[in-house]
């Protein structure tokens, strides 16, 4: 199951009307809950709540921590008590997906090192979005394993930018990329967002090798700014 996925399955969880109850109910606590304190904060049976709360922890809505209740240590004291807390994974979903948290990141790179370095802001975002295509880049050459032909290793960077939100879409020599992850950026602040855009997969190009894929700006209406060329 991809990062998607999984947020999507989190998320449906919550449509249950016990669970969500259960989860609202342990997010409302200053403390970890027992299953004992469930059950009776949302008005189910213990073996309810035990399976809701279990659940819950499953889809990585709450996390679990153990502890004895009575303060007691050594024998006699007792086993711990399972106790439940909302989890501090951040979770959102959105259709078509979009990664403001990825360009929020990028931007505060930028902000730093220009803050550090003197650069000009712009060239500090294209040298923030430069690294991390080069990362994809590599983590494709990788994934594509030893030797690889050009469908391989186009297929594993196309990969790396589905699970960013981008949807790449092959016909023959040309990939375009169905969505765009900063559709409402790019649409406020175009030159910015589209010249971020560029520089991140212009670097994915770059260090999948020479003659392997080639960046360039297209805009359209529809779809990300920037189409790669195959070969």
């Amino acid at each position: 199951m991809n990062d998607f996925a999984e947020r999507v399955s989190a998320v449906a969880a919550l449509a249950e009307p016990i669970r969500r109850d259960l989860y609202l109910f342990v997010a409302a606590q200053p403390e970890p809950i027992s299953r004992d304190q469930g059950s009776q904060g949302v008005g189910v049976a213990r073996h309810t709540a035990k399976f809701h709360l279990d659940k819950l922890v499953e889809e990585g809505l709450l996390d679990t921590e153990f502890r004895r209740l009575s303060g007691r240590r050594g024998p006699g004291a007792g086993r711990p008590t399972k106790l439940y807390k909302r989890s501090e994974r951040n979770l959102s979903v959105t259709l078509p997906e979009r990664r403001y948290d990825l360009a929020g990141e990028l931007m505060a790179q930028a902000i730093d090192n220009s803050t550090r370095d003197g650069s000009a802001a712009v060239d500090a975002l294209h040298a923030a979005a430069a690294d991390l295509g080069a990362a994809l880049g590599n983590q494709a050459c990788e994934q594509a394993g030893p030797r690889p032909s050009l469908e391989r290793l186009v297929a594993a960077a196309c990969g790396g930018l589905a699970a960013r939100g981008y949807e790449p879409r092959r016909n023959g020599d040309t990939v375009t990329l169905a969505n765009c992850p900063f559709d409402e950026l790019a649409r406020g602040h175009t030159e910015l967002v589209c010249g971020m855009n560029l520089a991140l997969l212009d670097a994915v190009a770059e260090h999948l090798g020479e003659g392997k894929l080639a960046a360039r700006l297209d805009p359209a209406s529809d779809r990300c700014c920037v189409v790669l060329a195959v070969g």
